[in-house]
């Protein structure tokens, strides 16, 4: 081997190794934070609640920083230059006094015993079907929406542990209310008349979200940001970003910049397919090479503003997520998610490989 060639493969080596995500993104609300845009209500009519969505997607988190620089930067080509280099990841959440051992949802082979917090089962894939340790399907009642200490994925990739992993449920809860808009001479709600003279009352219904205010939101980020209050979400309330990097916890780097091998979890929701359909795993990987099974639940309806000109904004075809928990069992060895082919992403605009779309960490204890 020739020094020339010696040198290009540790500097490949290098690269690979080298984190696409530098730093954390700590989001910490000034009161409530949005959980989802709600319709219209009639004014004899107020039966109802808007569906929610929390925590706001990394594309919503990407939307808070274009706005920013919107305002700084009016020559489009520079903005442009600005926007494009950046790249997020999320959500994830944590304690406010240790934002770099953040939660993220726990992978679908993982079972936990309802009103416990404690793994009783993991799946892992035998070739022919899912089955716990015991080669059996499990039985009883288990719990949805439990998060996992990042710091503790490394004992998922077994199934014997000493100390169990830390799981948690999220730390807020929806509180709905209504934002009614009222008329300029007297204190009552406007009525608009629409084109067939129907009236339509102006009553909005928002699920506003409460956070423990012990804890934050945490996002992944490859460029620093500016710190300050932002104002974040379709009703503009206020939040403190903070931008720490990521240099300083090693485990966090390693685990990102870690092959994912044959089987995966994926820790952000994932959005494959066209442009106008929707799939469960990217088109390339139907194929020999590729897909062996995969284990996931419904998919989460996801959608998100494009920009426009003026103040008419576009919105995003409505497409679906495959949620965060999804695991993967492949063919053939992976390498890390920030390896991955970009054509494996759709592209709206930009590709959604920018907004962490499909983020996957290793589980090799998915396979028997």
């Amino acid at each position: 081997m020739s020094v020339v060639e010696k040198i290009d493969i540790d500097t490949r080596i290098h690269l690979e190794k080298e984190s696409l995500f530098k730093y954390l993104i700590i989001i910490e609300p000034l009161g409530f934070l949005y959980g989802s845009a709600g319709r219209f209500l009639s004014p004899d009519n107020l039966v109802g609640r808007s569906g929610t969505s929390f925590p706001p997607s990394a594309a919503s988190l990407s939307g808070l920083f274009a706005a920013t620089y919107a305002e700084d930067e009016p020559d489009k080509e520079r903005l442009k230059a600005k926007l494009d280099p950046l790249y997020f990841a999320g959500p994830f959440w944590a304690k406010s006094d240790s934002p770099q051992s953040f939660y993220v949802p726990i992978p679908f082979n993982c079972l936990v015993n309802k009103g416990t917090k404690n793994i009783a089962y993991q799946l892992s894939w035998d070739g022919k079907k899912w089955q716990n340790q015991n080669g059996k399907s499990p039985t009883g009642k288990f719990e949805s929406g439990t998060w996992l200490a990042i710091e503790d994925w490394e004992k998922l990739k077994s199934i014997h542990w000493d100390n169990p992993p830390k799981l948690e449920k999220e730390p807020w809860e929806p509180i709905p209310h209504l934002h009614p808009q009222l008329r300029e001479d007297e204190r009552r709600v406007k009525i608009e008349t629409l084109e067939d003279n129907s009236e339509r009352g102006s009553l909005f219904l928002e699920n506003g979200v409460q956070l423990n205010p012990d804890y934050c939101l945490v996002y992944l980020c490859n460029e620093k940001v500016t710190d300050g209050w932002y104002r974040f979400g379709g009703e503009g309330h206020m939040v403190e970003v903070k931008c720490l990097p990521l240099e300083q916890y090693e485990y966090l780097k390693n685990l990102l910049t870690e092959n994912v091998g044959k089987s995966f979890a994926l820790i952000t929701p994932a959005i494959w397919g066209s442009n106008r359909l929707s799939t469960r795993f990217p088109p390339v990987w139907d194929c020999d090479r590729y897909l062996e099974t995969l284990l996931t639940e419904r998919p989460h309806p996801f959608r998100y503003r494009l920009g426009g000109e003026g103040k008419t904004k576009r919105l995003s075809r409505g497409r679906y997520a495959v949620p965060a928990g999804t695991v993967y069992v492949m063919k053939t060895p992976l390498t890390a998610w920030q390896n991955w082919d970009d054509s494996w992403f759709p592209k709206e605009g930009p590709s959604l490989k920018r907004w962490g779309c499909g983020l996957a960490l290793p589980l090799p204890s998915a396979i028997a």
